[in-house]
């Protein structure tokens, strides 16, 4: 007799296409399923419910399929307390630990629901037994004797279910094409920005060098300027072509107004890194007047702080840079955790870093001129982001303009 197991699901789960992916997800994967009960939702607002016996040929099949259908927010009816195991040194996990999923998740720990604190994908669920908190925990952080969550038992996940209203993040959700009309969807997304801010949630930009080698430095600094957004996220080199872009008016050694090469511009970058050294960081350069305006000038002037995550690649780097990975990251996670909306725009590596940390529900938007980068940053687990294929020096400007006729400035 083929081992069976009965799941259930609960909410939007027709509109917002769970049933569709669990039916899939089971076939794909060698099971088969019987619909037991399926109550259908006959208002918009009303949940519905679906309880489901799931067959396999084997007990690994099953279990298999189960763990996929659990992060699509499957549960057993019957759920028991999560099972604890103590770490057995510092960053050293149990065997069996629960890896998350960056979606809302809960764990029943004597027979109370916690919510995950801080939630975001490939990390372990940490226990404080004392002040019966739940907490998402990188591997990194991980010490000899937490209480680790130890599989799937007693966790419950809340999949991302689709918007009741009609918006930019419905109809572009999840797809990627260069034939869309570009200019009515950025008149969407800054409609979505004004709305952001309005709602008192803080918006991240994730930018990368080709803001400033496309000739959008300036829109992005007007953006910063008029308070769209809160915190930046880049590395070494848009600061420093930015700062250089300032200082010399090439990034690179290219002339930006017309794009020939400058004699000696191949220094340039060179002697940005220096300056800033001299004065001893972005912010000393920019009070003692040597940077005068752009990007980073912004950041300074509006007290928008910046995190600028380090690469091997990186000439100097500037002062603050920060070189460690791990201080990066627990640098970037104390500003996202008050993000309602990230912008990514020309950087696939420090989008999927950013995007790594974020909780599904955070809305997110991938611009890059290459199809491809958008897919990747959603292949690698950041399934809410909506893609933009165009260069940053086309979307910017043309998002200001959107924001300065439908927003007025951040704070009106």
């Amino acid at each position: 007799m083929e081992p069976c197991w009965e799941i259930e699901l609960e909410g939007h789960i027709i509109d917002s296409g769970i049933m569709t992916l669990v039916f899939d997800k089971i076939m794909d994967m060698g099971g088969d399923f019987e619909i037991l009960t399926f109550d259908v939702g006959k208002h918009k607002r009303d949940p519905s419910y679906a309880r489901l016996r799931l067959k396999a040929p084997d007990d690994r099949q099953l279990d298999d399929i189960l763990s996929e259908l659990h992060r699509l927010g499957a549960r057993s009816p019957e759920v028991k307390n999560v099972t604890l195991a103590p770490a057995e040194g510092d960053r050293i996990v149990p065997k069996g630990f629960y890896s998350t999923t960056n979606h809302p998740t809960f764990v029943k720990y004597r027979d109370e629901w916690l919510p995950v604190e801080a939630i975001e994908m490939d990390c372990l669920i940490v226990i404080d037994e004392e002040e019966k908190r739940a907490r998402c925990t990188p591997l990194s952080k991980l010490r000899a004797g937490d209480a680790v969550v130890i599989g799937e038992n007693g966790v419950r996940v809340v999949f991302p279910e689709r918007p009741r209203k009609v918006s930019t993040f419905e109809f572009m959700h999840g797809t990627v094409s260069s034939e869309r009309p570009s200019e009515a969807i950025i008149a969407q997304i800054a409609r979505e920005i004004v709305k952001t801010k309005r709602k008192g949630e803080k918006i991240a930009l994730v930018g990368g060098p080709a803001i400033v080698h496309t000739g959008a430095a300036g829109s992005l600094a007007t953006m910063i300027r008029e308070g769209y957004i809160d915190v930046l996220f880049a590395g070494n080199a848009l600061a420093v072509h930015d700062i250089e872009y300032n200082l010399f008016g090439t990034s690179l050694g290219m002339e930006l107004k017309t794009g020939t090469l400058a004699t000696g511009g191949h220094k340039h970058h060179i002697y940005a890194i220096s300056e800033v050294m001299r004065a001893g960081s972005i912010k000393d350069a920019v009070e003692r007047g040597i940077v005068t305006g752009g990007i980073m000038y912004e950041c300074v002037k509006n007290n928008v702080p910046f995190v600028l995550a380090g690469s091997i690649r990186d000439d100097g780097p500037l002062p603050d840079v920060i070189t460690d990975t791990v201080q990066a990251q627990d640098t970037m996670r104390a500003h996202i955790r008050e993000v309602g909306m990230v912008l990514m725009i020309g950087t696939l590596l420090h989008s999927v870093a950013v995007g790594n940390c974020l909780p599904s529900y955070v809305k997110t938007i991938c611009v890059d001129i290459n199809p491809a980068s958008v897919t990747k940053l959603m292949d690698r687990g950041t399934t809410q982001a909506i893609g933009v294929v165009s260069d940053a020096g086309t979307f910017l400007p043309l998002l200001v303009k959107h924001l300065q006729e439908h927003g007025g400035g951040a704070s009106a």
